[in-house]
């Protein structure tokens, strides 16, 4: 009898450590679909942004192993295990974030710039990355309760023999060494697992760490060309579309001196059109200086900054009262500055349902403070995404600066945005 307890002891436990492995195996083979689509998420995303095809190579490789892991993954959870519907919808996740990349590539490919930008910058992919997420931290958790229940399986196939064990002292010793032993391999096993793991984490840390340092470089660039790309555009429609209503205007007054009362009809549509030219003029110089405000470069930045407060006091009716000290700056902390008030001055006219506005500008030895306070409807900020009101831009043009942007708001108390840059080495 006590053979026969032994025996069925000894066996519960090998088929519990072989399922253990099983699970092992299976949790492991989540956690490299995770980091393959990391690395494929990066490499397509390396490739958006820089055009480079050697970002593809990660890409593709990645995808090679995605669908090797997915096979497995398929044969370890057959249709009738209770992870088969959480692995179904990690699958069509997976597929859904691969379809969304490999379209954004060939756009990327086919020159399609608007298409690939618009993809890149939407939530659609972030939503599928977390939904891989979540469904593969299911069947992760459910792995590890699974190599939980089956560790106390052996632990009791280990305690049974102890019951019958005990009326023999020599069965007795002989239980309590196997015991001895299978405690230690599964204590060793363990501590190897968490040791893997951890260096898992360990190297998983490094590459987010480093892979975040390169799109935020990328993001900077993008953002400079973007400003580039404005101040062209605002030239072009100075140069160009401004030479062209100026001629279209002058030609106007050419023919209403010609034509003089002879045909009133004519010159009350004349007026009409003079008029309409003006406006279009307007139009011209408001899009220019919103594209790349000549104030600016012109004026400088307090100047610019009263300019910018007084026709968005004139376009919302919202008072706005300026605090304004003469600051040294560069000229790109300067534009900082002036995008930093103008979005916040875009943000409490479309959402803040504000009465006041109070901008100020300090100077201080080392660096420079700059504060957007109303007195609107306000918000929670837990509660809101980082990218919502263009908060995201804001703190990627400060932070860019080696400066800090923060932001404190409560429903019905109004929101506050200070942003402190940091002098440029060698100013006064």
């Amino acid at each position: 009898m006590l053979i026969g307890i032994n025996e069925t002891g000894y066996r519960q436990s090998t088929r519990a450590l072989d399922r253990i492995e099983e699970h092992t195996r299976n949790r492991n083979a989540l956690n490299r679909l995770l980091q393959q689509m990391l690395d494929a998420e990066t490499g397509s995303r390396g490739y958006l942004l820089t055009g480079d095809p050697r970002y593809l190579e990660p890409y593709n490789a990645a995808l090679t192993e995605i669908s090797k892991n997915l096979d497995q993954l398929r044969g370890a959870y057959p249709a009738a295990a209770p992870e088969a519907a959480t692995l179904a919808q990690l699958t069509l996740d997976v597929q859904r974030k691969l379809t969304e990349m490999d379209l954004s590539v060939r756009m990327r490919k086919d020159g399609n710039e608007d298409a690939w930008k618009f993809v890149l910058l939407t939530d659609y992919g972030k939503e599928r990355m977390d939904a891989i997420r979540g469904q593969a931290g299911k069947l992760v958790e459910g792995a590890t309760q699974r190599i939980d229940e089956e560790q106390k399986q052996v632990r009791w196939s280990l305690e049974f023999p102890r019951l019958g064990i005990a009326l023999v002292a020599f069965a007795a010793l002989l239980a309590f060494y196997l015991y001895l032993r299978q405690s230690a391999r599964l204590k060793r096993a363990d501590e190897q697992q968490q040791a893997a793991l951890q260096q898992e984490r360990d190297q998983l840390e490094v590459q987010v760490r480093e892979r975040t340092a390169t799109l935020a470089q990328l993001a900077t660039h993008l953002q400079q060309v973007r400003e580039e790309e404005r101040g062209h555009l605002a030239r072009e429609l100075h140069d160009e579309l401004g030479a062209l209503l100026t001629a279209a205007k002058l030609d106007v007054a050419r023919l209403k001196s010609k034509l003089g009362a002879q045909a009133p009809e004519v010159g009350e549509r004349l007026q009409h059109l003079t008029e309409s030219l003006n406006s279009g003029i307007a139009l011209k110089r408001r899009i220019i200086e919103d594209l790349r405000p000549s104030s600016l470069a012109n004026l400088g930045l307090t100047a610019a900054l009263e300019i910018l407060a007084r026709e968005f006091s004139e376009r919302s009716g919202i008072e706005v009262a300026l605090s304004l000290e003469n600051v040294e700056l560069d000229e790109p902390r300067q534009l900082t500055v002036y995008r930093i008030v103008q979005e916040s001055l875009t943000n409490v006219g479309k959402y803040a349902e504000a009465r006041q506005v109070g901008i100020s500008v300090r100077d201080y030895a080392n660096h420079v403070e700059v504060e957007v306070r109303d007195d609107g409807k306000g918000f929670d900020v837990a509660q809101v995404k980082a990218s919502t009101h263009g908060l995201a831009g804001m703190r990627h043009r400060v932070e860019a600066t080696g400066g800090r942007l923060s932001v404190e708001s409560r429903p019905g108390a109004g929101t506050r945005i200070q942003a402190v840059l940091s002098k440029p080495a060698g100013a006064p």
